[in-house]
């Protein structure tokens, strides 16, 4: 059997898809939508609601410190489309959201000895209160 999809693609953009219910995968160049469809409904549960496709050419690109070129080969995108309220857990945004709101921290800005830059200092509320009840 062939491996029709390769990996999830990672990316700011495709998690801030995800939050809205669109998924991203990099597919080998034969997959067809149909094909993508039954394999991600197959391997992660969900119900596929529509699909789109791009063809990512290769490219030549040149070096900066030697003078030659290298190829980027191509690549095929599969966008994947969820039913509402389903979700793939390898694209959890909220779980990341729940952790940073849990810790409360307080930046200050002090000049710096070099230059006149800034430099920010955070600190966590929550330790400073714990090693102020230990003195």
């Amino acid at each position: 059997m062939i491996q029709v999809i390769k990996k999830p693609v990672v990316s700011e953009k495709s998690m801030k898809d995800a939050s809205l219910g669109w998924y991203t995968f990099l597919v080998t160049k034969s997959a067809r939508k149909p094909s993508i469809a039954k394999i991600i409904e197959k391997q992660f549960g969900v119900e596929v609601v529509g699909i789109k496709t791009a063809n990512f050419k290769s490219e030549q690109k040149r070096q900066r410190n030697w003078r030659g070129f290298y190829t980027v080969s191509g690549f095929k995108k599969a966008f994947v489309q969820l039913k509402k309220g389903q979700k793939i857990a390898l694209f959890d945004v909220e779980g990341s959201k729940t952790e940073a709101k849990d810790e409360k921290s307080t930046t200050k800005e002090k000049k710096s000895l070099l230059k006149g830059t800034k430099v920010k200092i955070e600190k966590n509320t929550e330790q400073t209160a714990k090693t102020e009840e230990k003195k």
